[in-house]
């Protein structure tokens, strides 16, 4: 089973973004990086 979760940034204060991952259950995660509406960037990691 699959969870999509999405959110969205105000515009941030400085260049740097954190993902905070404490909270996720151990496993390996595909993070998405999109802009106008297309994904620019993909990345796996592992908790």
């Amino acid at each position: 089973m699959s969870t999509k979760y999405e959110g969205t940034l105000d515009k941030p204060t400085s260049k740097e973004i954190y993902l905070n991952v404490n909270h996720l259950e151990k496993g390996i995660y595909e993070l998405k990086i999109v802009y106008n509406n297309k994904v620019i960037n993909t990345t796996h990691f592992k908790k």
